[in-house]
């Protein structure tokens, strides 16, 4: 879809891509062969020279020049071609208000998934992320890049593809949760398992030295990542259906990735008849 896409150029909006696709110039190699006639000779020199930079950046495995140009909500378009440098990502915190850190960090490229706990690995994270170009979170943007740069002292220049505002441009609001039930994903055994459930397991596992809640909490952690491929792919083909691409929908991995870790029904349930009954 990258290369069906022109509202990534200045000028050019979406009644106006539209218009170049109404026209029969449905790609970059068909509008370079074909003018449009309904645009002026400076809007045609305009997008001409972008096109020969998007080719570029393209060529050159430049998702950041395609995410600093085109909307939240459209950068859905670049997953595809960009899909071999892209990381999933999410974090888990303490929950303090002014003494807050990172307790895990899962990462899923879609073949293996990583994962980093306070006190073990984390510092490993750093190094890690630099193998990719691409990150795709929720409410990343927000909430996981600037807590990531704040803790770590560091900067992510990566390319960034928030689902938060893809989702909502499709009508899904709310947390990440709330938009996997409406789209029909099943959580299983950690369904019900939030954010502040994710403190409380961090919790038990310091102070009881409970390794169980430290495999729940990371079951739940990396579940968030991989749900995220999941969605990406279900908001690219749900959006594809708007345009005249429709042809081109993704199809999910055959084998889901293995999660090396289970949730603990019995810790679980003993931290929600502590502090919710």
């Amino acid at each position: 879809m990258l290369k069906n896409t022109f509202l990534h150029i200045p000028g050019i909006g979406a009644k106006t891509e539209e218009k170049i696709w109404n026209s029969g110039i449905l790609s970059w190699d068909s509008f370079r062969s074909v003018h449009p006639d309904t645009l002026p000779e400076g809007k045609i020199k305009i997008i001409d020279e972008y096109l020969k930079e998007s080719e570029k950046h393209l060529s050159e495995n430049n998702p950041a020049y395609f995410s600093d140009l085109i909307p939240s909500g459209l950068q859905w378009r670049m997953f595809p071609e960009f899909r071999n440098s892209v990381v999933y990502l999410d974090i888990e915190t303490t929950g303090l208000v002014y003494y807050d850190s990172i307790t895990t960090i899962a990462l899923f490229d879609g073949r293996t998934v990583s994962w980093y706990v306070n006190g073990q690995n984390l510092d490993d994270f750093v190094k890690d992320i630099l193998k990719y170009r691409l990150i795709i979170s929720y409410n990343g943007k927000s909430f996981d890049i600037p807590f990531i740069e704040r803790f770590f002292s560091i900067k992510l220049d990566h390319a960034h593809i928030d689902l938060r505002f893809v989702l909502s441009s499709l009508g899904y609001k709310g947390g990440l949760k709330a938009c996997e039930t409406a789209l029909g994903i099943d959580r299983g055994d950690i369904k019900g398992i939030d954010g502040f459930f994710a403190v409380l397991l961090w919790n038990d596992y310091l102070k009881n030295k409970n390794q169980k809640a430290l495999e729940t909490l990371l079951a739940y952690n990396i579940e968030d990542v991989v749900n995220l491929e999941k969605l990406i792919i279900i908001a690219y083909n749900m959006n594809l259906r708007n345009t005249p691409f429709s042809n081109q929908e993704l199809q999910e991995p055959q084998l889901p990735p293995q999660i090396p870790f289970k949730a603990d029904i019995q810790t679980v349930e003993k931290i929600r008849n502590r502090y919710f009954y």
